[in-house]
Order: structure tokens, then sequence, then C-alpha cells
């Protein structure tokens, strides 16, 4: 398993922006790199879940835009402290938005609740997107990102909500590409079967996930790319959902383990190359 770099485990700092919803204010998480600035930036949208450890979101309480002693910066998830130190270790701005925490529902949602009807007002298709959409507004106007490195990054829900903002984003200048980990790509989790946009992304699908279906996306990957989006598929044999995720309970799957291994090798090659 790839190690993170020494001294990288700093609680990351709190930050409040506005959602492009023009309403609601969004809690996000800072992992900010040790050497001096302007950095490109890397914004990660967490899954249904939500961005918290599941030993702490059953608590979890909001009030507006505070925090909790339940659900803060100590309380995320060890793949969203992993994935947000990976980038801060490597020259990159790492900010993890809350979607969930400043509408109520920091708690997350279960396995296979997509019909639940209290995820309506967290959809990934008509809300989320206008979280990321206000992240990258609040990303600019920081004054210490380069302005045209600025990536998205998401998984499962999070991952489907990053393939809607490249939908809505078309060939218009924004994210400057996606790194997405097994998304729904059904036609209840995205805006439009085909993709079409001039920011590249790169899909990470584990053949045995059992979530979502991984050759859906493939079929919406395929006819994207006909359309000439250029979208890469990655699909790691024998990795189920979440493979990415660092618990002993989710690397006991052997295919878990060398998925995870090659994404976090890939995934800092990939953004490099999109830079220019």
């Amino acid at each position: 398993m790839l190690l993170m770099a020494a001294g990288a485990s700093a609680t990351p700092r709190t930050v409040t922006f506005g959602s492009a919803d023009g309403r609601t204010m969004v809690v996000g998480y800072l992992f900010q790199p040790a050497t001096p600035g302007p950095w490109p930036a890397v914004v990660m949208l967490h899954g249904r879940g939500g961005p918290y450890s599941s030993n702490d979101n059953a608590d979890c309480t909001f009030v507006g835009a505070g925090t909790t002693s339940a659900c803060n910066a100590t309380t995320l998830s060890k793949r969203h402290m992993m994935w947000g130190e990976y980038w801060s270790a490597r020259g990159y701005l790492a900010l993890l938005p809350d979607s969930f925490g400043p509408r109520g529902k920091a708690h997350g949602f279960g396995r296979f609740t997509h019909d639940d009807p209290d995820r309506a007002d967290v959809n990934e298709m008509t809300v989320r997107p206008l979280d990321a959409e206000g992240a990258l507004l609040y990303l600019r106007g920081r004054g210490d990102i380069i302005l045209w490195q600025i990536f998205l990054q998401g998984w499962s829900n999070g991952g489907s909500t990053a393939l809607n903002v490249m939908i809505r984003q078309g060939n218009a200048a924004g994210y400057r590409g996606a790194l997405v980990f097994y998304p729904g790509c059904g036609q209840m989790a995205l805006l439009a079967p085909t993709i079409s946009t001039v920011a590249p992304i790169a899909l990470f699908l584990g053949s045995d996930d059992e979530e979502v279906s991984p050759l859906i996306c493939q079929h919406v990957a395929e006819r994207s790319q006909q359309a000439g989006t250029r979208i890469d598929v990655i699909l790691y044999s024998g990795a189920t959902h979440d493979f990415d995720e660092p618990s002993s309970r989710r690397q006991s799957t052997p295919g878990n383990q060398a998925a995870m291994d090659d994404a976090l090798v890939k995934a800092a090659g990939i953004l490099d190359s999109w830079k220019n």
C-alpha cells in the first residue's frame, strides 16, 4: 500500500463558501500544501455516506454553517483524510465540501437508499453540482490558486455529481478535468446519457461493484468518446464499490487492495498530465 507523506496528518482547516444555489452556505475542509503557493487545486466530492466517519455521523447534528463535536474536521472519514493528505503532499490544495451538513443531512445515507425521498434536497443532479460550482468560485477568489488548474474528484454519489458538473460545464471554462470513482451512471443519476465537454475525465471503476453498474458507466464513456469527449476508463478486476476505502474491512478484498494502490499511483500523474 502506498504510504502518505510524513507529517501529513494535520487537521484540515474549516472554511465556508456560498453554493451557486444562491442561498446555502457550504462547509468545506482545506488541506493546504506545506510549500508556498500559488497551487493547483482539487475539489473532492463525498459520496452518499457524507464526509464524516461512520463511527461519528450517526450523532451528527448541524446548525446552519457551524460544526458539531461529532461532525467536523477531526471526524472526517479515513478515505477523505487519506486523499486530502495525498493531494497536499503533492503540492495541490484540496477542498472537501460538505453538501449534506448545512442541509440537515450530515449523517449521510446508507447503502441502496437512492430512492429515499429524504435525499431529494441533496441530490446529485440539481443540488450538489451547484455546491461544486460554488467551490470553484471560492477557489478562484482566494488569490493563492492557479486558476486554470482546478480539478474535480468525486466518489460514488459525488462521482455522479462530478459528471453532472462536467455536463453542465460543457465547453465553458471551468474545472480543468475530473477524476471520477465508481459513480452511478444511470438515467436517475446523470443529467444526460452522453457527456459532452472539453475537459478530460478519468473513470475509476471496479468490475465487482455491488452498488452501481460499471457496465452502464462504460457505455456512457463510449457514447461520450464518440461525441468527442476525452474520457478514459480504468476498470479494476475484482474490485468492489469503495475500493479505495482504507479500512481493513474493505482492504481485505484483494482486488480492492490492488485497485487502491494503483489509483494512488495514477491519480496525481493524470492531473499532472492535464495541467497544461
